[in-house]
């Protein structure tokens, strides 16, 4: 995944939190200043079910772009989870944990990004769907040679048996 697409799917997961009431929704860019990721989200949650439906909404919509968390912690937090992304990391946090941990100071020499900017991401479904049916068919026409194969070897197997059996009968029968 490229920069951009990166970008693209941070501007999302932003959009995605505020659509689920989140507030203080911060996006930080740090491009070539950290080595973990190149943007970090942090957003805040009214109680552990929200933080937990943010949570949930965020990684089901990106699933539905083939993009997955690589690594997630805190599920056992009501106050903070933390989900890794590859290229960005988000944080939702209940006001008091975000008060507290004070992220916002941390990454303080980091460029906010204006994630309210207009964009659109399209779904992979449909190339999931062309995936799925081109593996059957490759799968199909795999395993139509495989037993062809078999059935050639156990045909030619029966063949030479047969033959042995009628040449040993046939041999019998000419000796007596």
């Amino acid at each position: 995944m490229d920069k951009k697409e990166i970008k693209k799917f941070v501007i999302k997961s932003a959009r995605l939190i505020d659509d689920k009431k989140g507030d203080e929704i911060k996006v930080y860019d740090l491009k070539g200043l950290s080595s973990l990721c190149d943007y970090v989200i942090i957003a805040t949650a009214t109680s552990a079910p929200h933080l937990e439906a943010i949570e949930e909404e965020v990684s089901t919509k990106l699933k539905e772009f083939a993009l997955y968390k690589t690594n997630r912690d805190g599920s056992q937090s009501g106050n903070w989870r933390v989900s890794d992304y590859g290229g960005f990391m988000l944080h939702l946090m209940t006001e008091e944990a975000r008060a507290f941990y004070a992220l916002d100071k941390i990454f303080s020499f980091a460029k906010e990004l204006a994630w309210q900017e207009k964009q659109e991401l399209k779904p992979v479904k449909k190339v999931k769907t062309t995936a799925k049916k081109t593996t059957k068919k490759v799968t199909k026409k795999a395993t139509k040679k495989a037993v062809k194969k078999v059935a050639k070897k156990v045909v030619k197997k029966v063949i030479k048996k047969t033959a042995k059996k009628s040449t040993k009968k046939t041999t019998k029968k000419g000796s007596k």
